[in-house]
């Protein structure tokens, strides 16, 4: 009887050390799992529980300060952490490949994409320039960027974030290893471009047959892609299994509670709304860009918001969805007056916002207030988190003591400890720092939340916090709410209504309930048909 063959990657009591005055000492605490060959291992877990590090160990590019203190990583057989530098950066590439989470981070922004695609060649493999260009090629068709001939000239700007991510998987695969490493892959793209990614990476994987570690904390991309799962928290796996044994019958506590936490694509019941005069209307919002053009440069024109209508009653949350660069963050910054719009209004308590001479507008800008897509940006890091909760009421004339007790009762609100108003914004996690940027724009009791992005880059249990204490802070203060996202589990959750966007234009507009169940707009049904892991329902917990 022929004995059974060992697996691709073997990794053994795994332990990274963390550097001293670390909130823990070891990142990773002495984890085992095994990846076969032709097979896709997630690793799912909060954001610290070591699955990044996990990966980043088996390329041997640890940060500084981190080390492996204990265990074995083999892969084929070979312990990785025994190898000098200069083998281990010969197997990286040719043996292990890895797509990283930001492209635009990971590429070289100062070179053409073919040339660094071409590198990897040039460095690893005797091909002569002609056969390389020749490769480049053939990798940028494979991964199904259009015109490869003419995309390698291009520089990583002039990409869409799906074909860089595209031309990082190209790089990943141009040496053919037999371990595909993927660091939450999918993140920052849209449902339609993750779907389309996800489709390419399975594509791949089946046909090369590799081994694929793939790292997310998205459960539907989990239900989407994965053979089996490793759950992570504090460094430790803490259940491991087939797909369906752990998202449909999870064993421990704390995957149970990430299963929970995982927004439903089933609509909730809408809110009633209270009758009376709507708290935003907004006609024909428009929104044209236009380049400078030149002898050798085409002039562009881009239509961002074309001729948009928007109701939203009091007490209602209107959902705004779509892909990237559909015009939906563009709209909320416009019916804020933070971007001038070309023609329009946009009237909000008998006032039109964007006829507002400036000396009226600081005033004006207290019923409509804004919740950004990254609170540690656009929160001021060399301020106290109490003075940037004020500043609103400082700016209304309001004394400073009342601002800061009024910043401490927010803090509260908020679910944070009002002693924290004197930390700094980076002493705050994300989920923190996202509760202290809602504080903010409630202070002064706005008519009309806009909040663009709010949970995108949060944890699902995080994710899920932030999403009650916005349902919550909306029926407390009967707040009017515009939330922009990309994300139709999250949409169908907390929003009333739902406006479908779709390069500048509303396509389609109605109760969230009858959107789902029912989609006119061809381009509707192709996002809510990307979503991924659709068909799981995560009933079980």
């Amino acid at each position: 009887m022929e004995a059974p063959s060992a697996p691709l990657l073997q990794v053994r009591g795994l332990k990274l050390a963390l550097p001293a005055g670390g909130d823990r000492v070891h990142a990773v605490d002495g984890i085992d799992f095994d990846l076969e060959a032709g097979q896709i291992l997630c690793i799912v877990g909060e954001s610290g529980s070591g699955k990044s590090l996990t990966a980043s160990a088996i390329m041997g590019l640890l940060p500084r300060g981190v080390r492996a203190v204990g265990g074995t990583i083999e892969l084929a057989g070979t312990d990785l952490l025994r190898l000098g530098e200069d083998e281990m950066r010969s197997r990286r590439g040719r043996d292990i490949g890895m797509i990283f989470q930001e492209p635009m981070t990971a590429l070289n922004p100062l070179m053409r994409v073919g040339e660094q695609i071409d590198e990897v060649l040039r460095v690893h493999t005797a091909l002569g320039e002609a056969e390389r260009r020749a490769r480049v090629v053939e990798l940028m068709e494979q991964v199904n960027l259009p015109d490869p001939a003419q995309l390698r000239l291009a520089y990583p700007f002039r990409l869409s974030g799906g074909q860089r991510q595209r031309v990082m998987i190209a790089m990943a695969l141009a040496l053919g290893p037999s371990l595909l490493i993927a660091d939450e892959p999918t993140t920052a793209l849209d449902v339609t471009t993750q779907k389309q990614i996800l489709a390419l990476i399975k594509a791949v994987q089946s046909a090369r047959g590799m081994g694929v570690l793939f790292i997310t904390h998205d459960f539907g991309v989990v239900a989407e892609i994965a053979d089996r799962v490793a759950v992570m928290q504090h460094g430790r796996i803490v259940e491991i299994g087939a797909v369906a044994d752990v998202l449909d019958r999870p064993q421990h506590a704390y995957t149970r509670a990430l299963i929970a936490a995982v927004p439903r694509l089933q609509p909730r019941a809408p809110v009633a709304s209270a009758g009376g005069l709507p708290a935003l209307v907004a006609r024909g919002i428009t929104k044209t860009y236009r380049s400078a053009g030149g002898i050798f440069v085409r002039r562009r024109v881009v239509e961002a918001v074309k001729a948009v209508d928007l109701v939203i009653a009091q007490g209602e949350t209107l959902g705004v969805v779509g892909e990237s660069g559909s015009g939906k963050s563009t709209l909320g910054r416009l019916l804020i007056r933070l971007l001038a719009a070309d023609g329009g209004s946009v009237q909000c308590q008998g006032t039109d916002l964007l006829a507002a001479p400036p000396h009226r507008l600081r005033a004006l800008r207290r019923d409509v207030q804004m919740v950004f897509q990254d609170p540690y940006a656009s929160l001021n890091p060399r301020r106290r988190v109490g003075a940037i909760i004020a500043d609103g009421l400082l700016a209304q004339g309001r004394p400073r003591a009342e601002g800061l007790a009024r910043a401490r009762e927010l803090m509260g609100l908020v679910g944070l400890d009002p002693a924290g108003i004197d930390r700094y914004p980076h002493e705050f996690s994300g989920g923190q720092r996202q509760r202290i940027g809602i504080a903010r724009a409630l202070a002064v009791e706005p008519k009309l939340l806009i909040a663009d992005e709010p949970v995108s880059a949060l944890d699902v249990s995080v994710q899920a916090q932030v999403l009650e204490l916005l349902a919550d802070v909306r029926r407390r203060f009967d707040l009017a709410m515009l939330f922009i996202t990309h994300d139709l589990r999250v949409a169908a959750q907390i929003c009333d209504r739902i406006a479908v966007m779709r390069r500048g234009e509303i396509v389609e507009t109605g109760p969230t309930a009858e959107i789902f169940a029912d989609p006119r707009h061809p381009y509707t049904r192709e996002l809510l048909d990307a979503v991924p892991g659709r068909g799981w329902r995560g009933d079980a917990v």
